[in-house]
């Protein structure tokens, strides 16, 4: 379960991201998940991220499971979990992210589309369930057991 106090700051990371640094969702949930487990991300590792939103709006994927997926990959590695593991719990993280939030594409997510008159950062309230959502599961899956000092 997620406690109110991180629910708390994952808004406020979530809103700077959004409002103060104006990156995606994709690029927002890797660097929240981040930052809640203490892994830092080399500068690459971010600029990565920076069409995955929709595959460059295009409606495909969601970023905020793109964004998880590669963090739970770099979560993995940081914590030598086996690479099979690490692709299972992808796929098993998929589904569960489809079952609670109702699909796995930015289209159908996406309140509005990516119409040029709406305004940005229409997946705030999304953002914020999908990383406190990504967050329970990793911590879940690796038992709580990541190491801070891992720099990727």
């Amino acid at each position: 379960m997620v406690t109110e106090d991180r629910a708390k700051t994952i808004r406020q990371r979530v809103s700077k991201s959004y409002w103060e640094q104006d990156r995606n969702c994709a690029t927002t949930a890797l660097s929240v998940l981040s930052e809640i487990f203490g892994i830092e991300l080399h500068s690459q590792t971010i600029d990565s991220a920076l069409a995955m939103h929709g595959a460059g709006k295009y409606g495909a994927q969601c970023g905020l499971v793109e964004g998880a997926l590669m963090f739970m990959g770099i979560c993995g590695r940081c914590n030598k979990v086996e690479d099979h593991l690490v692709i299972d719990a992808c796929r098993d993280f998929a589904g569960k992210f489809e079952a609670r939030f109702g699909s796995l594409l930015c289209r159908v997510l996406r309140p509005e589309g990516f119409g040029s008159e709406n305004p940005p950062h229409l997946c705030e309230e999304i953002t914020c369930d999908a990383i406190e959502f990504a967050a329970l599961y990793v911590a879940n899956l690796l038992k709580e057991t990541i190491t801070a000092d891992c720099i990727i």
